[in-house]
């Protein structure tokens, strides 16, 4: 079974080309492409995505999850492999996630390391180990069959904030959830304009807000005022 790779990007030139590269460099006969979603970036995304060896399309959509679904809707693979921008799994996923499913595993992620090495980003790092809600979201990387893709109806492209959270607690439903041992590597860039307690205490808030049933806009509203963040 063949896996698609789904990048959703906006402004993140300075990211692209080097994930890219990383992944065609650590991609096997497995991996039919590298596609990369844009939703309108105003920086040379597109051209230097392109120039690595990428398929960019242009969703007529923003949002990551309206992005996601984009690149899912044009993807030939019989897996859909969703990684953020600025993440870089280990040099195996191509063969992880081919082992996975082919012992009946339907999607899941790996742990997180982030780039630092400050202690307390490696004791959030050593969390995500566990199958916990607040330990599961898009930056450890997700895959999905596409039959469980199309039979979930895949992201709800009008959430803006908790997407791939409300997805893969969907989605998990009667299915197997493979936690991979190894680690995929995420940016700390958040943590370079905020405090590691003015992160938690955002997370935590939002998360509270999400099982209390609020709307997107106050949440995306609410991140945005208790973190300085691009």
């Amino acid at each position: 079974m063949q896996i698609s790779i789904i990048i959703p990007v906006y402004n993140e030139a300075e990211n692209i080309a080097k994930l890219v590269s990383y992944l065609m460099q650590h991609s096997n006969e497995s991996i039919t492409e590298i596609i990369v979603v844009d939703a309108g970036s105003t920086d040379h995304t597109i051209e230097v995505a392109k120039n690595a060896g990428a398929t960019v399309f242009i969703s007529p959509q923003k949002g990551r999850a309206a992005q996601m679904n984009h690149g899912a809707s044009l993807a030939k693979g019989g897996i859909l492999y969703f990684i953020h921008a600025d993440t870089f799994p280990p040099t195996s996923f191509a063969n992880d996630i081919k082992v996975a499913v082919e012992k009946g595993f339907d999607l899941g992620r790996y742990h997180t390391k982030f780039n630092s090495n400050k202690w307390y980003l490696n004791i959030n790092g050593w969390f995500t180990r566990f199958d916990w809600f607040i330990c599961m979201g898009g930056d450890q990387t997700i895959f999905v069959t596409r039959k469980l893709f199309e039979e979930t109806g895949g992201y709800i492209a009008s959430m803006r904030i908790m997407e791939e959270y409300e997805f893969a607690k969907r989605a998990r439903v009667n299915h197997r959830y493979k936690i991979f041992s190894k680690r995929a590597l995420v940016s700390a860039r958040k943590y370079d304009t905020n405090s590691w307690w003015r992160v938690q205490m955002a997370n935590m808030k939002i998360l509270s807000m999400y099982k209390k049933g609020a709307t997107q806009e106050d949440m995306v509203n609410t991140y945005k005022r208790m973190l300085d963040y691009r």
